[in-house]
């Protein structure tokens, strides 16, 4: 877009009143953004309300030094790094799945390659959100990135939110399967900040290797800082470009669970890992097996809900290792061959419980204990616990 109708698009979203409903009624009525700021306040309002046409026919606070900004943002991307954009609603590029919710943006703000900016950064209905708690087990952070693994594997691009936990672990499953030239995004981070800030700083490194090989996506200005209030609403971008929402592990209050909400609002799949009734982590998880989320212990229960092909992806996991986790292959040791580990089961155990159920004196146990550890069998947790790992 040129820059005076980037202007007005972005005067659009700062007018004070006039949310997405009401921009979307206008731009049906009078076309492009410069139209609607060419009307007269009374014609505004066969449209909108009163206040709002008021609105409407003033300038926002700061909207110059937006506009400035944006277009500034817009321009400097570096020679051979990531691309920067702004997809509108009336744009060819902006995501279909989104167009069918019932509240899509009117801008989304994107970084990623450029081959991928330049033509359709959205994957028409190839799509997975992968979302869960901060504060995951072990198992669960494994079996996140495990899973978006083996379904980017599938051709599947997943979707998240950049938080820490999950999030995180989704995106970097799929990371590690992208191709470099892909022609799709290997991940989409759906961001609840400006796309000049990153959020968590943690993963800041994170943020980078998306823009390499995924996308980046926010509705929010430049400049935006991480507001409480716009991390919820981000979640219907992240079910809205998605054919389901995966989650991994979920307290019952947490925005995992608004993400499922909304993806069941918008008649998208929900899919669910269950886990150990001990773990806080897992109740959310189970209530929405309750309520009709279908119960997954494999990527193959995924692609097959979705009506994908799965028998040629090398790698897939394929069964459950117990307690919902994911196995990268056959050749681990079982339970039977390995009695700390039979004895430690799948639920975060600490030391004197396990010298109890072994009879192992506790200097022997920690050796034992550190030599799973390193086979990245166990994993030692805050509190002096330890948990299985599904490849265990």
């Amino acid at each position: 877009m040129d820059h005076e109708e980037l202007g007005a698009w972005l005067r659009l979203t700062l007018a004070p009143g006039v949310g997405n409903a009401a921009a979307r009624r206008l731009l049906a009525r009078f076309g492009l953004p410069q139209a609607i700021f060419q009307q007269s306040e009374a014609a505004l309002q066969h449209c909108v309300t009163a206040a709002q046409a008021r609105a409407l026919c003033e300038v926002p606070s700061g909207w110059a030094l937006l506009w400035d900004t944006t277009a500034q943002w817009l321009a400097g991307a570096e020679p051979g790094g990531p691309a920067r954009t702004i997809v509108t609603l009336g744009d060819d590029r902006y995501p279909q799945a989104l167009l069918d919710t019932e509240d899509p943006p009117l801008l989304l703000y994107l970084t990623g390659p450029a081959h991928l900016l330049a033509h359709q950064p959205f994957p028409s209905d190839r799509c997975l959100a992968v979302v869960g708690s901060r504060n995951p087990t072990a198992q669960g952070a494994e079996n996140a990135r495990l899973f978006s693994r083996a379904l980017h594997g599938a051709g599947l691009t997943i979707v998240s939110g950049l938080a820490l936990g999950v999030d995180a672990a989704a995106h970097e499953g799929a990371l590690d399967a992208a191709a470099a030239d892909a022609r799709a995004p290997a991940t989409i981070a759906v961001v609840g900040t400006g796309l000049d800030r990153v959020y968590p700083r943690k993963n800041l490194d994170l943020a980078r290797r998306i823009a390499a090989r995924g996308l980046l996506v926010s509705e929010y200005p430049l400049g935006t800082p991480p507001l409480a209030p716009n991390f919820p609403k981000r979640n219907r971008i992240i079910s809205g470009l998605s054919q389901g929402t995966l989650v991994v592990e979920a307290a019952l209050a947490s925005g995992s669970l608004i993400t499922a909400r909304m993806a069941v609002e918008q008649g998208r799949e929900v899919f669910a890992i269950p886990g150990s009734i001990h773990a806080p982590q897992s109740r959310g998880c189970h209530a929405l097996i309750r309520q009709g989320a279908k119960l997954v212990e494999s990527a193959q229960d995924v692609l097959e809900e979705l009506r994908l092909p799965a028998t040629t992806v090398p790698g897939l996991p394929e069964a459950p290792a117990g307690d919902g986790a994911v196995l990268e292959g056959s050749a681990a040791p079982g339970p039977q061959n390995n009695p700390v580990l039979a004895a430690l089961g799948f639920d975060p155990l600490g030391l004197d419980a396990l010298v109890a159920r072994t009879g192992m004196d506790a200097a022997s146990l920690q050796v034992k204990l550190l030599e799973l550890e390193l086979d990245g069998c166990v994993a030692r947790l805050p509190g002096g616990l330890f948990q299985r790992l599904g490849r265990g």
